[in-house]
């Protein structure tokens, strides 16, 4: 089969498309061939290995010292099931399935076996193979911020990079919950929130939204970038301030500013749930839920796909296409 090998820490380029054995699936395992994946920002952060401080050290132990020890990247899939171990009842050969790797990677590449025990769920016929490889890490993570900040209907939101793949999602769940959603990214982004329902847009590059007056009762902090004491003071009495990406410093802040204030600070980082995704996957197929598709790769190109979406031009989610599909 083809993958994309990880050869070493660094830039785009040291990804190398090569021709690999085919895994064979444990007893307990199913065996996934794959239609479309997908590259979002934490591939690319894992791939240059620029991770938080207090991450550092175990994920470096568990990826490898010097070199990755884990040789393909990505998080997440969908595909059709063509092989399974004798333990394996909850699905059979033909199914069509949408499947979070996660911190096991691994779907760069045409096949993948994975424990049928991780997050998998089947996948609808009315939702594209393409479309439903976007859901699982995005759509988790987003769905995981909107549960934390116990949002209550008429309440103000922000979301400091709602432009991505978490930030489409989380626009859309919160306005579900009925919440003012106003969000933030760069320019040629915010015509597309818009669309999906944001209620205010604000270009970052002309206007940072802390040195306003605005007040919100929750700000989600997607990618971990905005003034931890202006956000706060952002807030109103009570507010929420979400942290999708938290600094060490961050965390230790949160605590004291949760604390002694009476404004919260919460860490928020997701884990993985298979009923949280078949959830996500019921909104999509029911339309309520809509998915934004940039651009497609194929996995040949899948350094300029990396280079694409390192420079932070990725509006909504960008997907990897197999060549089977």
């Amino acid at each position: 089969m083809k993958a994309a090998i990880w050869t070493k820490y660094g830039s785009p380029e040291v990804l190398k498309v090569q021709d690999i054995d085919t895994p064979i699936p444990k007893e307990d395992e199913i065996l996934i061939k794959i239609m479309a994946t997908s590259v979002f920002a934490g591939d690319c952060e894992m791939r240059r290995f620029d991770v938080a401080t207090w991450v550092w050290l175990p994920l470096r132990l568990y990826i490898g010292i010097f070199k990755p020890r884990i040789k393909i990247l990505g998080q997440e899939c969908s595909g059709v099931i063509i092989s399974k171990g004798k333990e394996v009842n909850e699905f059979n050969i033909g199914d069509e399935v949408i499947a979070m790797a996660g911190m096991s990677f691994g779907t760069y590449a045409e096949y993948k076996t994975l424990s049928h025990k991780k997050v998998i769920c089947l996948k609808p016929p009315n939702i594209s193979f393409e479309k439903a490889t976007t859901i699982p890490t995005g759509g988790i993570n987003a769905l995981h911020f909107i549960k934390v900040a116990k949002i209550k209907k008429g309440e103000r939101l922000l979301l400091n990079g709602a432009g991505g793949s978490i930030g489409t999602f989380a626009l859309q769940l919160a306005k579900i919950d009925g919440a003012h959603v106003t969000c933030v990214d760069s320019a040629d982004k915010l015509e597309m929130l818009s669309n999906l329902g944001a209620d205010q847009v604000i270009d970052y590059i002309v206007n940072d939204f802390t040195l306003s007056d605005e007040k919100y009762d929750i700000i989600i902090d997607i990618v971990g970038k905005s003034s931890f004491s202006r956000s706060v003071k952002s807030l109103n009495s009570s507010g929420r301030y979400i942290l999708g990406n938290p600094s060490f410093s961050g965390m230790i802040r949160a605590i004291w500013t949760s604390k002694f204030t009476n404004k919260s600070v919460i860490p928020a980082l997701a884990g993985e749930s298979k009923k949280d995704l078949e959830y996500l996957v019921s909104l999509v197929q029911s339309n309520k839920l809509k998915i934004v598709i940039d651009k497609i790769y194929s996995l040949e190109d899948i350094a300029q796909a990396h280079e694409y979406v390192e420079k932070g031009l990725k509006k909504g989610h960008l997907v990897i296409k197999m060549p089977h599909l």
